[in-house]
């Protein structure tokens, strides 16, 4: 059987994704631990605190998203959102640097820890290796596989296996992204700040090769050129991967998509 998993940049957001029935929310703390550190969005310690004694009491299970790559300055502020999100009862964590899941897998070894997108491990040997040297249960697939190649992934993987079903598509691959720092200084894989969509143009260029092109903030997601729906008949073809469990993005409310799904095949 497939799980719904939303995100929650809000407290209210949290509480509407429950209420649209998701079985699982992943959400961060509101600084650079977060790979979508925006003002406004994510949780302090408190509202984490009481957001997941609210999804608790209604059934549903709360993943803590600590996805950024650790500053060699300052490895400590990761370490405590590790410690801080356990203390706050987090059903899982959402892990990509392979230092942070070590402290993460000796400080907290009953904790369940989930391997982030970001960690780009797209291979059953990449997979195996999470599994076997810090116990992680869970891998978040990259977006660039195909329905056919997550099939197979998952069948070769003792690990359970989640993937995004709709939401933009990045030409770069997540935490090996160069464009937004080199294009604004502010790192996706550090700081949590993806700036490309706002900055940066995606072109055609000459014959097949592909041209980049600094733009003005326009709010058009240029760097994003492709979208994935793997919805209805898409996410239908996943019920062949077995422990399959299914992310969206904020964009899409998930009694939308349960009824997408709910279509035939």
């Amino acid at each position: 059987m497939m799980e719904l998993i939303c995100p929650a940049g809000t407290p209210a957001a949290l509480k509407s994704a429950i209420d649209a029935g998701a079985d699982a929310i992943y959400c961060g703390f509101n600084d650079e631990t977060n790979a979508r550190n925006f003002p406004g969005l994510n949780f302090s310690r408190d509202e984490l605190r009481k957001g997941i004694a609210l999804a608790h009491s209604r059934g549903a299970r709360i993943l803590v998203a600590i996805n950024t790559f650790p500053r060699a300055s300052a490895v400590d502020i990761w370490q405590r959102a590790v410690d801080d999100a356990v203390s706050a009862g987090a059903d899982a964590l959402i892990l990509a640097d392979v230092g942070l899941m070590d402290y993460a897998a000796r400080r907290h070894p009953n904790q369940r820890l989930h391997v982030s997108v970001q960690a780009a491990a797209a291979n059953p040997d990449a997979i195996a290796f999470y599994a076997e040297t810090f116990g992680a249960r869970r891998v978040v697939l990259p977006r660039v596989l195909s329905v056919p190649e997550i099939v197979e992934i998952t069948r070769e993987s003792a690990c359970e296996t989640e993937v995004f079903v709709f939401g933009g598509l990045c030409v770069m691959a997540e935490g090996r992204c160069s464009l937004s720092s080199y294009a604004t200084g502010k790192s996706p894989n550090m700081q949590g700040v993806c700036s490309p969509p706002s900055h940066v143009a995606y072109r055609p260029g000459r014959g097949r090769t592909p041209g980049w092109a600094d733009s003005p903030s326009t709010g058009s997601d240029g760097a994003s050129p492709r979208a994935i729906r793997r919805c209805a008949r898409g996410a239908s073809r996943l019920h062949r991967a077995p422990a399959t469990f299914l992310r969206i993005p904020l964009a899409w409310m998930p009694r939308r998509f349960s009824r997408a799904c709910a279509m035939p095949a």
